[in-house]
């Protein structure tokens, strides 16, 4: 069916989905919450599927859900999926952890949130259980000499370096450069981090445009009409954000009412590509660019899940969280095909080898280096578009030209 050489790399046509098409249909009507398989890879997978990110956690699991029909089509063997809960809490992640291993989990996947999943981390490398992390993007994670943590998924400072490279592509293919910037971040702790990290790489990265004001706000705030006010006062020609759900929706309909039409808007983060953004808003919605770690739409396997998701959840578009935490099964999978053996180390052993070019993110494909990180992955420039996203950049995982300026606000009827 499907031909894999000797560390694991599968080729994926569409046409090897054919076949089982109806039946992986048929097996997504239900969320899998626990799955059993006789002599299969007990994996745990730990999310936080209760407390303030359950949201997130529900919606990575909806990346498990389409996994195991797509992976036994692929030709993977059997994985038996045991869940927990971490409900948003770092102490409770330990625990689930802990739980989980002492239940006969051999691989656990997770877990969103980087403060839990350091916590699972270090239960993992205690206790000499592989840990696949799905989403996690704290450098430390992968700094402390583990042997036994691999993370498919790019680290802080990889996100804002790929952010600044993929802005400048994007200038150069519309030829408009902004030569100046003002930066409205929300004032919790992501978007603290992520104010420091901009002011610490735009050098390094001879960003083109200056940053002319930093404006803080509440992410709970209901009304957010001073801070647009003072940052269309500033004169700036492009508006740089770092927000939430709810705040991204305030924000645009405040660039409405004020009549200001930057350049454009450059998100670093969530908040304008959601599907309530896009929802809640219509038009208004198109023509943000966010940077974010994304899936390939150019890559066959992406259109497989993609279309898996479709049929399981259509109201909901393909997205990171359901993109990464595929491939962390598949990369158990896969290890667990080449190790031939539930044990620990042969699991560990053989995901240090791992070769996965036939993905679904964009980038080359899924190797760990000597950190058990995989420094190979890259991140894109997303743009809303007639209720879709497309990624503009950068060309190589590119499916559509950018729109740069957006097009008037205020002119969209």
């Amino acid at each position: 069916m499907t031909k894999s050489d000797k560390r694991g790399t599968f080729s994926v046509t569409r046409r090897t989905f054919t076949a089982g098409a109806a039946a992986a249909a048929a097996s997504l009507a239900l969320p899998m919450r626990h799955i059993h398989a006789a002599g299969a890879l007990k994996v745990g997978v730990l999310l936080p599927r209760s407390g303030p990110q359950a949201g997130i956690g529900q919606d990575c699991q909806r990346g498990v859900d389409v996994a195991l029909p797509i992976l036994k089509e692929l030709g993977y063997p059997d994985m038996e999926i045991i869940s927990g809960d971490t409900e948003t809490n770092v102490e409770i992640a330990r625990a689930q952890a802990e739980k989980l291993i002492n239940e006969g989990v051999q691989l656990l996947v997770g877990a969103f949130d980087s403060g839990q999943t350091t916590a699972i981390a270090q239960v993992a490398e205690q206790k000499g259980i592989p840990l696949v992390i799905n989403i996690a993007a704290s450098p430390a994670i992968t700094e402390q000499g583990y042997k036994f943590v691999f993370r498919n998924f790019p680290n802080a400072p990889k996100i804002l370096g790929d952010a600044f490279t993929n802005q400048k592509e994007l200038f150069a293919a519309t030829g408009a450069t902004p030569k100046t910037a003002v930066l409205l971040h929300v004032n919790d702790t992501f978007g603290k981090a992520m104010q420091g990290g901009i002011g610490a790489l735009m050098p390094k990265f001879d960003v083109p445009y200056k940053l002319v004001e930093q404006i803080a706000y509440d992410p709970k705030a209901r009304d957010l009409s001073v801070e647009i006010s003072k940052a269309k006062a500033t004169g700036a020609e492009a508006l740089l954000v770092v927000s939430r759900l709810n705040d991204a929706i305030l924000l645009t309909r405040e660039l409405v009412k004020q009549r200001w039409n930057p350049m454009g808007v450059l998100s670093m983060g969530p908040g304008w590509y959601e599907d309530q953004y896009i929802k809640t808003l219509g038009k208004l919605s198109d023509d943000p660019v966010s940077f974010v770690p994304w899936q390939d739409y150019n890559k066959p396997l992406t259109k497989v899940v993609q279309e898996a998701l479709a049929k399981a959840h259509p109201d909901r578009a393909m997205n990171t969280n359901h993109t990464y935490t595929f491939e962390a099964l598949m990369i158990a999978a896969d290890a667990y095909k080449r190790a031939g053996s539930t044990d620990p180390n042969a699991l560990a052993d053989a995901l240090r080898a791992t070769n996965i070019t036939d993905n679904i993110s964009a980038g080359p494909g899924i190797m760990f280096n000597e950190k058990g990180q995989n420094d190979k992955l890259l991140n894109v420039a997303i743009q809303n578009r007639d209720g879709k996203h497309v990624v503009v950049a950068p060309k190589s995982a590119a499916n559509a030209d950018p729109i740069w300026p957006m097009r008037p606000l205020d002119q969209r009827g």
